[in-house]
């Protein structure tokens, strides 16, 4: 194809400078309703693979150990699970990939990009807590807690891939082509707000903070089709509150070994034993950072949401198409002259002069002789 490029920012951008450009979209087999079909197999098998993590762990390790073990179990039974239905149901090639983690250029950049915004919500929510109450930390640093803190940071990165993993990852992409982005973001929103309710302590408060919660880290995928930025915020989020601070994550306090922490303010900035979870303060916050989501995934919502151009397999002119409706408009263009084979020597000016100026005009003479003199 000729002469495609456009300009942005005073530059020329071709077809081949926009990265994945000229790679067709996935395509998938069957309409909506398989879709919604493939989606409601996808969370009836998240719920078995929690309930076999659960057992499994139960039986292998010892009640310090589960939860890091559980949520081991439940990320490598998704991964497994989502794969062989995104293989045999879909076709993929790459299922893992497909999934929303794809081992590309500047994955990890990514990650870093949702720490960094996960650590910022949580700061949001507890600066206001030490101006107005203050927040009282009790520290404990001997024997094996150092130890213990480095375990509890891994069970933070595997529950947030796990949920990941299940919010955002096989399931709601069969509900995107269920429902559309829009549908399925909603959808998964209160679905992940009707499972959190389900904990200890939950109240109507903690309702509205997951969902909002949910519509962030879709937020972050549907910006970046992977699930690298929303994992590290999701992570920093929850890591962050309960192993730098020491306060309640969803109404558990005992995940950091080293920092205890006691809030002290309304409950409506505090959340309670529940945590910031379940505090309208931490509702704002959320909400304020969708648009923060929006600015700093500028780049990659362009990178991987830009419309893609296939090529139909026909040759398109496009000189001979401006050329047709050029004449369509002014009519057929006059035949240019045919060439006459004459070409000047000599003339009034010099040579070089004459010759430089009859070439740029395009003038032809005939080629006239003088008469020798005796």
């Amino acid at each position: 194809m000729r002469g495609l490029s456009s300009r942005i920012d005073g530059r020329t951008l071709s077809l081949a400078d926009v990265p994945g450009a000229g790679m067709s979209a996935p395509r998938y087999a069957g309409g909506r309703f398989r879709a919604y079909l493939e989606f409601l197999a996808a969370l009836l098998y998240f719920f078995f693979a929690r309930s076999l993590a659960a057992r499994g762990a139960d039986g292998l390790v010892s009640d310090a150990w589960f939860p890091l073990v559980e949520q081991a179990m439940l990320v490598f039974l998704l991964l497994l699970g989502f794969a062989a239905m995104g293989f045999w149901f879909d076709r993929q090639s790459h299922p893992i990939n497909e999934q929303g983690l794809p081992r590309r250029d500047g994955w990890l950049r990514e990650a870093g990009l949702g720490l960094a915004t996960g650590w910022g919500v949580a700061l949001a929510c507890v600066l206001p807590l030490t101006i107005v109450g203050g927040i009282a930390l009790s520290f404990y640093t001997r024997g094996s807690a150092w130890g213990w803190l480095v375990a509890d940071a891994a069970f933070f990165a595997l529950l947030a891939l796990a949920e990941e993993i299940a919010y955002r990852g096989y399931a709601f992409q069969c509900f995107i082509r269920a429902l559309g982005p829009t549908g399925a973001t909603l959808g998964f929103a209160v679905i992940y707000a009707i499972i959190q309710a389900l904990t200890l302590g939950a109240n109507r408060a903690s309702f509205v903070v997951s969902l909002a919660f949910s519509l962030l880290l879709s937020t972050a995928y549907l910006r970046t089709r992977a699930l690298w930025v929303s994992w590290g915020l999701n992570f920093a989020w929850k890591a962050s509150r309960a192993l730098v601070f020491g306060l309640a994550v969803s109404g558990v306090t005992s995940h950091s070994p080293v920092v205890q922490g006691d809030p002290m303010g309304p409950f409506w900035l505090t959340g309670g034993a529940y945590g910031l979870d379940g505090s309208w303060l931490a509702l704002l916050v959320l909400l304020a950072a969708i648009p923060v989501v929006f600015r700093v995934t500028r780049d990659l919502d362009f990178r991987y949401n830009a419309p893609l151009i296939v090529g139909a397999g026909i040759p398109v002119d496009l000189d001979a198409a401006a050329r047709a409706q050029h004449e369509a408009a002014m009519g057929p263009a006059a035949p240019a002259p045919a060439a006459s084979g004459l070409v000047q020597i000599g003339g009034g000016q010099g040579p070089g002069e004459q010759g430089i100026g009859n070439r740029e005009q395009g003038i032809k003479r005939p080629v006239t002789s003088r008469p020798s003199q005796s």
